[in-house]
């Protein structure tokens, strides 16, 4: 090969050693091949070190935004496994951080709860939600901590001219850190100069320091016939849309070639994901779908609001079914977990959505009886009390209940504020009804 693995090495040895009061390395992993690559070379360099000289700490941080492709997350979660025994077996200082976004800016919570329409590239609201701001918010933490930290990223050149520019621009001449838009944060970007057939061959030459096959990624690569998704930190660096390994719900793409090629290559059991996803990119831009009135209840020209509820309601019950479906194959996979549903459920009680219960929907798919709402003994005695006070006009208790619902919600999220507007509304939607 005509990069040289060793002198990159040596390069990271030297500055690992560096006098900068022992800031500590984040590693970008996502699990595909340049994180792979980069994260090996990282390794080798330090354990080549003296245990006594191995201080400085070295996070390795791996991004999950609840909709990764499952192929790649449970190939990545196994890998993830590997790194933490062996840095322990090898007296490594690496300690594996995943990262997933707030359940309030989860992508069923945007997309069901709130009706956000699925992502294009005018309105992509899933970067910085489901990327940007759990890295970031793990970055910053580390930082108010110690003072500094250095990113380690698997960003090259040769993926992209995009990418080449914005290692250029940001790049200080004679310096091997820039200055990142992240206060105190330094980039170090390893394997900028390494040309794709350089890192396919070192991935084949080179064995997992941490007991991985990397015979599977290059299987997975070649399945899938794509790239992976890089760790996105901030604007600058691409984010999915012109991947091959991203979010299997991903719309800002014509075509999920990847998922396409692994379902050809006899993953059959991800067809549900296709036609969810297809499903998600026909709805985006049906008028008859979407709201005429924006989520802040403003009317503008030739911009459509939120997804209607009916559409909320059956494109969860689609979700539930595809979910059920896999697992009778995949048993371990989730679409969307439960404190999702408990959100979604909370903000479709905050939207007025009365006619849809997402406990409903769950146990018609399932054939359960779950509740969504912990009740104790003390509020079923209220209920039936209440249901007793109303027997002669049972839609009063219904109300009633709505309006309690309404109370709880902002309860939950710690917001009392526009409370007595959604009372208000809600009154007089039933006395309109």
């Amino acid at each position: 090969m005509s990069f040289n693995s060793q002198h990159l090495q040596e390069e990271i040895v030297e500055q690992y050693l560096a006098d900068d009061n022992n800031r500590p390395w984040i590693v970008g992993f996502s699990g595909g091949k340049d994180s792979t690559m980069l994260l090996q070379l990282v390794w080798y360099a330090i354990r080549q070190l003296p245990e006594e000289l191995r201080t400085r700490k070295v996070y390795v941080v791996c991004n999950n935004t609840l909709v990764e492709n499952p192929k790649i997350i449970e190939y990545t979660e196994r890998v993830l496994h590997k790194i933490q025994e062996a840095a322990a077996n090898q007296s490594m200082p690496m300690y594996v951080q995943r990262t997933t976004p707030k359940l309030e800016e989860t992508f069923w919570v945007n997309l069901i709860g709130k009706g956000y329409p699925a992502p294009n590239n005018i309105f992509r609201w899933c970067t910085e939600r489901l990327k940007i701001n759990p890295t970031t918010q793990f970055i910053l933490e580390v930082t108010h901590q110690v003072g500094e930290a250095i990113i380690l990223l698997g960003t090259r050149s040769a993926e992209s001219s995009r990418r080449a520019r914005s290692i250029k621009k940001y790049e200080i001449k004679g310096e091997r850190l820039r200055k990142h838009i992240i206060p105190n944060a330094y980039v170090y970007a390893v394997i900028k100069d390494v040309e794709t057939a350089e890192l396919w061959r070192y991935l084949n030459q080179v064995p997992s320091p941490w007991g991985s096959e990397n015979k599977e990624l290059v299987t997975l690569y070649q399945n899938a016939n794509g790239g992976d998704c890089p760790l996105v930190i901030d604007k600058t660096t691409p984010s999915c849309g012109n991947s091959r390994f991203g979010c299997w719900v991903c719309t800002v793409v014509n075509r999920d070639k990847s998922m396409e090629a692994l379902i050809e290559n006899g993953e059959d059991w991800m067809e549900p994901l296709m036609e969810l996803r297809d499903i998600l990119a026909r709805s985006r831009d049906d008028e008859n779908l979407r709201e005429k009135r924006r989520r802040d209840g403003t009317i503008t020209e030739g911009i459509l609001g939120p997804y209607i509820p009916s559409f909320r309601a059956e494109f969860l019950e689609g979700l539930l079914k595809a979910q059920k479906e896999i697992q009778e194959e995949q048993p371990e996979i989730n679409l969307i977990n439960y404190q999702e549903l408990v959100a979604i459920q909370v903000l479709w009680y905050r939207d007025n959505i009365f006619n849809y219960k997402v406990a409903d929907i769950y146990n018609k798919v399932y054939g359960t009886d779950i509740k969504l709402d912990a009740a104790d003994e003390r509020i079923i005695k209220e209920k039936e009390l209440l249901k007793q006070a109303c027997v002669m006009n049972p839609k009063d208790f219904e109300l009633i209940n709505e309006l309690l619902a309404l109370q709880k919600t902002r309860t939950i999220l710690m917001n009392s504020r526009g409370l007595q507007t959604d009372l208000e509304n809600r009154l007089k939607q039933f006395v309109e009804a």
